[in-house]
């Protein structure tokens, strides 16, 4: 696999499948390939192997933008439930970068009000507004 000029891994979902099964515990690779399938659209595929990513145990960094990505394909899914755990667990790691906090809590607001509690849409909102007032 090379990486690109962002930073990210080009390849697709059955080569990095060649590495998974050479090296089934490279967390890494089954976050690349989760990221793969996600480009696809195939939201089950990258649902699993975000879970198994997170396992295995990814940097701060790469766990948090797999929280952020698996809420995505959860919801994608319909699974609203699984996607507000997912945005809740970027919030409980409290991560430095203040946009990316603010963006954990208006998703799960997004979330929340999709399932009716719009009153815990209203609180994210409001928790968003506080850690990042200018956006």
């Amino acid at each position: 696999m090379l990486k690109d000029a962002l930073g990210g891994y080009r390849g697709t979902a059955e080569e990095i499948t060649r590495i998974i099964s050479r090296y089934p515990e490279n967390a890494e690779a089954w976050y690349n390939r989760a990221n793969a399938r996600s480009r696809t659209g195939d939201f089950r595929g990258a649902e699993v192997d975000y879970t198994m990513a997170l396992k295995l145990g990814l940097r701060f960094r790469e766990a948090v933008t797999a929280y952020g990505n698996r809420a995505i394909a959860r919801a994608e899914l319909g699974e609203i439930d699984g996607a507000i755990e997912d945005c809740s667990a970027i919030i409980d790691r409290r991560p430095n970068n203040k946009r990316l906090l603010y963006a954990a809590f208006m998703q799960r607001a997004l979330l929340k009000e999709k399932k009716g509690d719009s009153e815990g849409a209203a609180g994210d909102r409001k928790i968003a507004a506080l850690v990042c007032p200018r956006i």
